[in-house]
């Protein structure tokens, strides 16, 4: 027998009761359920839609002997947080984005690289503009990191980038970054003259990627 045949039947009005009130419960709990279940969907949802779940971050590794901000190595399956594709498969137009605990984002380019430091937590669930101590670009003549906010920027010439639209190719000395506008035209910027109206005229309806 078990523990509730113990108890004396409770009255008809009561076991009315209990019964009603057993119901609400169970009706109030699948509605609690039910609310979760839909919230958790919805989180799901956006985070679908508003951060790029193939592209996390390299972590930092301590046996590697740079220190915390200096630029790594590409990795060939790193992709690239806005568009999807892969930065080593366009390494003279590569960049890369250095967290304050190490982690690196790398970049197709330097116009996706802008496009992220301009939405970071859009692109990064829990990350701030502030949490970003170090930038690179690639020198277009030497191909090495160079600090982007050091950089020369050509925009508006005639050289597209991995994305087939307008870009920034990144010098690490003036004097090339304006041969190479004579030859090419565009104008030369340094990064204070990357704005946010320039990025997304350059930008256009540009959008994830990830068949590349």
């Amino acid at each position: 027998m078990g523990a509730s045949g113990f108890l004396p039947p409770a009255p008809i009005g009561r076991r009315r009761a209990l019964t009603a009130g057993l119901a609400l419960a169970a009706l109030a709990a699948l509605s609690a359920t039910a609310y979760l279940t839909m919230r958790g969907r919805d989180h799901e949802s956006i985070a679908a839609d508003d951060y790029c779940l193939v592209a996390p971050p390299t972590p930092y590794d301590p046996a590697s002997g740079l220190s915390l901000a200096a630029p790594r190595a590409l990795p060939a399956d790193a992709r690239c947080p806005v568009c999807g594709m892969y930065p080593a498969r366009s390494r003279d137009w590569a960049a890369q984005l250095i967290f304050s605990n190490g982690d690196a984002q790398f970049f197709d380019s330097p116009l996706s690289l802008f496009m992220y430091l301009g939405r970071v937590e859009h692109y990064a669930l829990g990350r701030k503009r502030e949490d970003v101590v170090a930038i690179y670009v690639t020198d277009a003549v030497s191909r090495d990191w160079v600090d982007a906010r050091q950089a020369f920027y050509v925009q508006g010439s005639s050289a597209f980038g991995p994305m087939r639209a307008g870009n920034f190719p990144a010098f690490a000395q003036l004097a090339e970054a304006r041969s190479f506008s004579e030859k090419r035209g565009g104008q030369v910027v340094t990064l204070e003259g990357v704005d946010a109206v320039l990025v997304q005229r350059l930008a256009g309806n540009r959008r994830h990627s990830h068949d590349e």
